[in-house]
């Protein structure tokens, strides 16, 4: 369903369009959730959890958002996301920290539908946040690549360590062998 355009936007509006162009220009990731259903109580936990995360929770205008989303150059598909009651995960940090969150807020609220996202300019569905959500975070790929660079250094130190040490035990067992033979 196509969404009619005025010839001239009234004042109000252009500044509520320039500050979700602002929103989205400052964020890195879009996630797009359906709230029908949520109590205040839920939207405002919901929204510490991501705020947490370094991201943001918005009830979004689709109108206005189909058009921020437009002048700031981003895929048609926004605009399939963009029906019934919208809120965005506007996310600056790890995307995939945020989608578990609301993934997981998801599954004791299942008023909450995650419909799809924007993840580094790309699309993805609801299937495919899902399996991104389950794959470790920036964080935890950091960790793991440094634990697997630290090895091999740690390793040698071991080998280097172990010479000296198996030198003074030998030395010292020559000693001790020597001091009881005579």
């Amino acid at each position: 369903m196509a969404a009619m355009r005025a010839s001239k936007i009234q004042s109000p509006k252009v500044e509520a369009i320039a500050q979700l162009k602002e929103m989205v220009g400052n964020s890195n990731d879009f996630i797009f959730t359906e709230y029908r259903g949520l109590t205040v109580e839920q939207i405002s936990a919901l929204r510490k959890q991501l705020r947490d995360k370094g991201a943001e929770l918005h009830v979004v205008k689709n109108n206005f958002a189909r058009i921020a989303f437009e002048e700031l150059g981003y895929t048609k598909e926004v605009a399939d996301l963009l029906e019934g009651p919208t809120a965005v995960a506007f996310v600056k940090v790890d995307s995939n920290d945020v989608a578990k969150i609301l993934l997981d807020f998801a599954k004791d609220a299942p008023a909450l539908l995650v419909k799809g996202a924007l993840v580094d300019k790309n699309f993805m569905d609801a299937k495919q946040i899902e399996a991104f959500s389950k794959l470790p975070g920036r964080k935890q790929l950091i960790a793991m690549l440094m634990s697997t660079m630290k090895a091999p250094a740690q390793n040698l130190v071991y080998v280097l360590n172990a010479v000296p040490t198996k030198l003074v035990r030998t030395l010292q067992a020559v000693a001790d062998k020597k001091a009881a033979e005579a």
